[in-house]
Order: structure tokens, then C-alpha cells, then sequence
């Protein structure tokens, strides 16, 4: 440590040389075995990750330090078999689909309720803008709750209320009604990305962490265009209130799915115990094992702590990245339909429904992409580092996916602005879907990796910047294109993105000194 106040700041850091030398191995590994990794290397600035020496509970390989280091309770989610822990994560996959899948399902209906309505078609198009906007707070809401009653019931009430909401827009008898409830619905079903970080955290050790964090964000990014893609395809057959209908029953599909293969993940790592150990399944799934378990952060700690991280830079600035980067890409997918039915492309139903397969195609190269490329990055780093780790080594993964969001833009500005073949507008689309996976996969990781004991309020704070650029895209997008022509508003909008990866950089370069700097609030179970 450089200064008297980072030395304070260190709680047991490891000196190895020290430790192996100095302690007798019994006595050094019971030291070991209860130290707090992660908090540890939140303090000293680098993970150990590969080491035989310090007495640590390590991987198959022999190697590999398992962090954090679970303990000798079967109750444990890190000990569960890898069945169990999969069958959970599945049932988070899902619910993670549907969060952008419900509120971008309506972009293929905007032309049939405008009929409906007797509105404009742009006008009609903000009835989603309101719910884009309320995943942000409706994030930031739910992560009181899932630290004081559990993972589990607030995951199940979010399909269940989901389901009402949609089924009460379904039938509204105006745009106005239609509008609340697909606002309140954006509000009440967002808590899947909140949780996703915690669950990911609770189930798995940290070299496993980057592949599944990718899995999940590919899944609700891919469901932004898969839920569009199959409304779109319904339309040509059905009305659209029947169309809203089949989304509600998904809803009810994915809550069911909840209440057959979720589990309970949250686990008090400090004391060594399950706080609802012993809960029936119903009184967990409905949130009464988590409302009588003792012990646990009260909803007013836990709101401290949400300030707390919220306002740290290390979060804070590849934050405000994503939140440029999703700006623009939301900006996309709500206007979308705006730009490929008119003259020149008169894109029918069914061609536009098969355009969606572009930005799915980008989306599932940026999950393949992703799966190996975050784990070349964090081995090469580790190899070349003496088995130690630095969380910012993480955000390298944002360069590429920085490069073609900038691309993404120029190319669809200027395939509109020459009215060039509309494969013009599905290979800018997919590049750009392409960029947000990969990117949302690095910054997330890198959060995860530096809020470890606070997943849910990092990533709560990440889908609040991620969703608040978007809701206010739709009242500008096609009215900037009008006065200022394509090329030029989407060439701005790539010099934004690139403007915007100074956060990115900064955090890179002074990262590790503020994570000594400002530290995290008090571990939370």
C-alpha cells in the first residue's frame, strides 16, 4: 500500500511470503479457509487466483482458488451439484427474456393500433417509452426487497404481476389505459436483470462467473428481438389484442417455470447458514420463509448501501458507457418498423418479421464471441501476472464491441440516407446487437467482480442507466431523421458512442485507486 489511509483500509490481506513462512501449516490454513477473498481483493486491488500455497479450497485443476471459499455446508449453493445449480439458473433465463422481450413485443403493433386509436403512428409508438423509462426505477426498488425476503419470491411476483399487467392492457378500452398498464408493466417485471448478477454470484466461483454473466445478457438482449419477431409473425394472422394475449400467457409459462425450477440462492456467508433453511417450497416461492428469517439487512440498510454504490465512480462511469450505447441501440429497435415499411423497402408482415433475425444473428455471435473472448482475457492476464487478477483487466472486453457500435451507426445512416438494400440496415442492426452483448457482458462482469457482496445493487444500477437513455429515444428519433436526414443523425449518434469510451479508459486507468479510495458499504448477505 502507497499511503497510511489505504493501509487502513486493508482487512487481513494476504502476504504470502509471510503466511508460508512464518505460521505453521495447520494453523495457516484454518487462517486461510476464513478469509474473505473477495473483500480482500476489493481492498488490495488484485485477486488471487491461481496459487498452492496459502491453504485455500482450490478448483479440480489443483490450482485455481475457489473464490469466494465455500464452506462445509451442504446448504451452500456453492456447493450444490451442478444439476441443481443450473436447474436455478435456468429458471432465471426466462423471466431475464421476457424483460425486454415484453416491452418491445408492442414495437410490431404500432400501424394496427394507430387504426385502432385513430392516432399517428409516431404518437402511438410512445405508448412503450413510459415502460422503457420504469425499468430503471422498478430495478432500483426491487433490490431492497431481494436482499431482505430472497431472490426467489420477488422473481416469481415479477412473472405473476407481469401477467396482470399485460392481460389488464390487453383489454383497455383506449390508448390512455393501454399506456399506464404497459408503463406499470415495465415497472413491476424488471427485476430479473436485477437479480441475475446476485444469483450468478450466490451459484458460482469466480472463474465460472464471465460465461454465465454472458449467457444471461445475451439472453435478455436476444429476447429484445425475438419478442418483436414472433408478435410481428402473430400480426399477420391475428389482431393485435390477441397478440398482447399470447404475451401474457409467456408471462404465465415463465412463473410456472419459477415455481417448478427456481431456488432460494440468497446464503449468509459470514455465519455459514441458509437464513430460510427449512422453509417449504410455497413459503419460500410467496416470500414468507424470507419475511420471518432473522438476521438479514433491513430494507433501510440496504437502501443506504443502493445510494452508496450507486454514486461510486469505478461503477458509475462504464455505467454512463452503457447508458450511450443502449440509447442509441433502443433507439433502433423502437423505430425500427418506422423506417422499413415505408417507401423505399414496403417491408410486408412477413418480411418484417424475418428482418429480426439480423440483430438475433448479431446477438448470437456476440454470445459466442463472448463466451471464449472474456475468458482468453482474464487466463492471459492471470498467466502473465504471477496468478494474480485485476477486475479492470475485465473492460478490455469493451473495445471491440465499442468499435462496432460506431460502425453500426455510420452504416445504417447512410443505407437510409441512399435508400441502399435494406441487408444494408439488417448488417448495421446486427453489429450493433453485437456491440451490446459483448460490451454488457465486460462492464458487467468487471461490477460483478468489484461489488461482489453487492450484485444486486451494481446491477440494479446498471439496468437503470441502460433503460433510461431508451424511453426518451422514441419522442426524437424520427423527427431528428426528418430534419437532419439519416446519415447525419446516426453519424452523430456513432460520435457519441465514441466520445462516450473516455468512461471507459478513465475507469481502466484509475479503477484500482478508487476502488482503494471509496469503498464498498458493509458485505450484505
Amino acid at each position: 500500500m502507497s499511503t497510511a489511509a489505504e493501509e487502513k483500509a486493508v482487512e487481513a490481506p494476504i502476504d504470502t511470503e509471510k503466511s508460508v513462512n512464518s505460521a505453521s501449516t495447520e494453523e495457516h490454513q484454518h487462517r486461510a479457509q476464513n478469509i474473505d477473498i473477495e473483500t480482500t481483493a476489493n481492498s488490495d486491488g488484485l485477486y488471487v487466483v491461481k496459487d498452492t500455497d496459502l491453504g485455500l479450497k482450490l478448483a479440480k485443476d489443483g490450482s485455481t482458488v475457489l473464490i469466494p471459499q465455500p464452506s462445509d455446508d451442504d446448504e451452500d449453493p456453492l456447493n450444490w451439484s451442478w444439476l441443481k445449480k443450473h436447474k436455478a439458473f435456468f429458471a432465471l433465463l426466462l423471466p431475464s427474456l421476457l424483460t425486454d422481450w415484453g416491452m418491445t413485443w408492442g414495437t410490431t403493433m404500432f400501424e394496427a393500433q394507430s387504426v385502432t386509436w385513430d392516432m399517428s403512428i409516431p404518437d402511438v409508438a410512445r405508448s412503450i417509452s413510459g415502460g422503457i423509462f420504469l425499468q430503471g426505477p422498478g430495478g432500483i426498488l426491487a433490490v431492497p426487497l431481494i436482499q431482505r425476503y430472497g431472490r426467489l419470491p420477488v422473481l416469481f411476483w415479477s412473472q405473476v404481476l407481469g401477467c396482470i399487467m399485460v392481460i389488464v392492457a390487453t383489454f383497455s378500452p383506449s390508448y390512455a389505459c393501454f399506456t399506464a398498464f404497459r408503463t406499470l408493466q415495465g415497472f413491476v417485471a424488471t427485476s430479473p436483470q436485477v437479480i441475475s448478477l446476485s444469483v450468478v454470484h450466490d451459484l458460482f466461483f469466480f472463474h465460472e462467473r464471465a460465461r454465465k454473466v454472458n449467457i444471461w445478457a445475451f439472453t435478455f438482449l436476444f429476447g429484445a428481438f425475438f419478442g418483436p419477431m414472433m408478435s410481428s409473425f402473430l400480426l399477420s394472422k391475428i389482431s393485435w389484442e390477441l397478440d398482447m394475449g399470447v404475451l401474457a400467457i409467456w408471462y404465465g409459462v415463465s412463473a410456472i417455470l419459477v415455481a417448478i425450477c427456481g431456488e432460494e440462492t440468497l446464503y449468509d456467508r459470514q455465519k455459514g447458514v441458509k437464513p430460510t433453511s427449512g422453509a417449504s417450497r410455497i413459503s419460500l416461492l410467496i416470500g414468507i420463509a424470507g419475511w420471518k428469517a432473522k438476521g438479514q439487512s433491513s430494507l433501510t440498510t440496504v437502501s443506504k448501501h443502493l445510494v452508496s454504490v450507486g454514486i461510486k465512480p469505478q461503477l458509475l462511469l462504464p455505467c454512463l458507457f452503457i447508458l450511450v450505447l443502449f440509447t442509441w441501440a433502443i433507439g433502433i429497435v423502437t423505430t425500427v418498423t418506422q423506417f422499413i415499411r415505408p417507401p423505399p423497402y414496403l417491408l410486408d408482415d412477413t418480411h418484417a418479421s424475418l428482418f429480426y433475425f439480423a440483430p438475433i444473428v448479431g446477438g448470437i455471435v456476440g454470445e459466442f464471441f463472448g463466451h471464449f473472448f472474456n475468458d482468453f482475457l482474464s487466463n492471459l492476464y492471470i498467466k502473465t501476472h504471477n496468478g494474480k487478477y485485476s477486475p479492470e483487466n475485465r473492460l478490455w472486453g469493451a473495445y471491440i464491441p465499442c468499435a462496432f457500435g460506431i460502425a453500426a451507426m455510420v452504416l445504417y445512416g447512410q443505407t437510409l440516407q441512399k435508400g441502399l438494400p435494406v441487408i444494408g440496415l439488417g448488417a448495421a442492426w446486427s453489429m450493433m446487437v453485437f456491440a451490446e452483448v459483448v460490451s454488457t457482458t465486460a462492464v458487467s462482469a468487471y461490477l460483478l467482480d468489484i461489488f461482489p457482496h453487492h450484485a444486486a445493487l451494481a446491477s440494479a444500477w446498471l439496468n437503470f442507466w441502460r433503460t433510461t437513455g431508451g424511453f426518451c429515444v422514441t419522442y426524437f428519433q424520427t423527427q431528428w431523421v426528418a430534419k437532419s436526414g439519416a446519415a447525419v443523425t446516426f453519424g452523430v449518434q456513432g460520435a457519441i458512442i465514441a466520445a462516450s469510451f473516455i468512461f471507459i479508459i478513465i475507469t481502466q486507468v484509475m479503477g484500482r485507486s478508487w476502488r482503494l479510495k471509496f469503498l464498498p458499504p458493509a458485505a450484505e448477505i
